[in-house]
């Protein structure tokens, strides 16, 4: 009989409460794959709509959550040579890791500093690389810039800011609470606004030199994302990468043509694809990690039990940083 472990399990569509937690068996790793056991899962906005049924691609059911992880490889399938049994690595496996083990394809691995923790390596790819997609790959950002970073407390804020500062751009950060804006403060954010301020178009713009901002990280979408455009300076770059409100957005394309007005979409999963994109990004983040520039934020932590809260606290917007679930726990 296979050996078992304990696993999430999502059987239908919905809140995170449709998760389970269940008896699987354990993985078996193939021909060019690698078993890693698991001790850190990063927690993005990307799972909690996978679960729900509303990501960019179909979720099947049933299946196993968690896209971004880090753990300890533990075997290793016929083929693999660029990593080593005992060595902690980051993944993108797309599903599969809240769990004890997971499988996942060699070119899936990243390898992680050793002075990182699993929370910390867990935390690092999806956010980090998506950041730096966002502030030069498509936002073509440039040192003395000025960024809008929305959500700034957040995962992909946290890291947005960190990046933007190491960069040497100037960074706008907006936040739903006065203790979310600290953090972006303490990480160097030069300007720091409530994202319900009654005033928040034009004080963007204020703080921008009265013009606009020259490039703005959306991921809020909905009736928000009128507001970026009002906020962008002319020639502006708005780098849409989330819909947090979970709202359409309405476009005219006529308001980018007064002011020459660039929007550009941004997944990680294909850009992860473009092995050039993907090496710049490697070379770019490899020194600023190795200098302690920028540092994964972790935030809470969960065990594999608690998954369901962790999911709902993130839909809350109770969090900041990167929520971590530790299936060890």
């Amino acid at each position: 009989m296979s050996e078992l472990m304990k696993a999430i399990v999502v059987e239908r569509l919905g809140p995170p409460d449709v998760m389970e937690i269940k008896d699987i068996p354990v993985p078996v790793a193939g021909e060019g794959e690698i078993r890693i056991e698991v001790e850190a899962v990063g927690i993005n906005f990307a799972d909690v709509l996978a679960v729900a049924g509303q990501y960019l691609t179909r979720t099947r059911v049933p299946y196993t959550p968690g896209m971004e992880f880090a753990g300890i490889v533990e075997s290793l399938g016929e083929g693999v040579d660029n990593v080593k049994v005992g060595q902690r690595v980051a993944c993108l496996g797309g599903s599969g890791s809240l769990a004890k083990y997971a499988v996942v394809k060699a070119g899936a691995v990243i390898p992680v500093p050793e002075n990182f923790t699993g929370a910390q390596a867990a935390a690092f790819p999806v956010s980090y690389f998506t950041a730096y997609h966002g502030l030069k790959t498509l936002g073509r950002g440039q040192e003395g810039e000025w960024v809008l970073v929305q959500a700034a407390a957040g995962a992909l804020g946290t890291a947005s800011v960190q990046l933007a500062k190491a960069l040497g751009m100037r960074v706008i950060a907006m936040a739903s609470t006065e203790e979310k804006l600290q953090l972006a403060r303490d990480l160097g954010a030069d300007v720091t606004l409530l994202q319900d301020d009654p005033d928040r178009v034009q004080k963007v713009r204020d703080a921008a030199g009265g013009q606009g901002v020259p490039l703005i990280l959306e991921v809020v979408g909905g009736k928000r994302f009128q507001e970026s455009l009002d906020m962008a300076a002319g020639q502006g770059r708005i780098i849409v990468i989330g819909n947090a409100s979970r709202e359409d957005a309405k476009l005219r394309p006529v308001e980018l043509m007064k002011r020459n007005l660039t929007v550009t979409g941004l997944w990680l999963t294909s850009l992860m694809s473009d092995r050039k994109a993907t090496m710049a990004a490697t070379q770019a983040l490899t020194p600023l990690v190795a200098s302690g520039k920028v540092t994964p934020q972790v935030g809470p932590t969960y065990a594999l039990a608690d998954s369901a809260r962790a999911f709902q606290d993130i839909l809350d917007r109770k969090t900041t940083g990167k929520v971590v679930i530790e299936p060890g726990r």
